[in-house]
C-alpha cells in the first residue's frame, strides 16, 4: 500500500511539473513576442481590455484586472504617454474620463492577436476533435478540484 501511494505521488508530481513547464513555456513565448511592442504585460492586458470594451472607465478596467484604480492610473498614464491610448472627458460627468485606444494602440492589439493565434495553433498541433474534448474535460476537472480545495 505504501509503495503504491508513493508511485501515485510520483506520477502526480510528474504531471504537475509538466503542467507548470507547459504554462511557463507558453508565458515565455508570449513575453518574448509581446515585448517587441514595447508594452509591458500588465499594460498589454489593459490595452487588450480597452480594445474589447471601447470607452471603458478607469474603474471598470480596475475591476476587470482586480487591482485598485490607483494602480490602473499609473499604467494608463504610461500608455497615454506612449501614445497607445487617449482619455476623453465624459460629456455627462467631467469627473470621469473614457479611455480610448489610439491607432498605435490598435496596431499593438492586432499584432498581439496574431501572436496569440500562432501560439495556440502551435500548442494544439496534431490534436483532433476528440483530443480537444478530452483535454477540456480534464482541465475542467482540475479547475473544479482546485476550487473545492480553496473552499475547505
Amino acid at each position: 500500500m505504501c509503495s503504491s501511494k508513493m508511485n501515485d505521488e510520483s506520477r502526480n508530481n510528474r504531471l504537475v511539473k509538466k503542467y507548470i513547464m507547459t504554462n511557463k513555456l507558453h508565458r515565455m513565448y508570449l513575453d518574448r513576442e509581446l515585448k517587441k511592442s514595447g508594452v509591458f504585460r500588465s499594460q498589454h492586458q489593459i490595452l487588450m481590455y480597452i480594445a474589447r470594451f471601447p470607452n471603458a472607465s478607469q474603474k471598470e478596467i480596475a475591476g476587470h484586472q482586480n487591482v485598485s484604480t490607483a494602480t490602473i492610473a499609473v499604467s494608463l498614464k504610461k500608455l497615454e504617454k506612449g501614445g497607445y491610448i487617449s482619455r476623453v472627458s465624459n460629456e455627462s460627468d467631467n469627473r470621469f474620463n473614457q479611455i480610448c485606444i489610439t491607432p498605435k494602440g490598435q496596431a499593438v492589439v492586432e499584432e498581439s492577436c496574431q501572436v496569440f493565434h500562432k501560439v495556440e495553433e502551435a500548442l494544439f498541433e496534431g490534436f483532433d476533435e476528440e483530443d480537444f474534448e478530452r483535454f477540456e474535460g480534464y482541465l475542467d476537472r482540475l479547475r473544479l478540484n482546485l476550487e473545492h480545495l480553496l473552499q475547505e
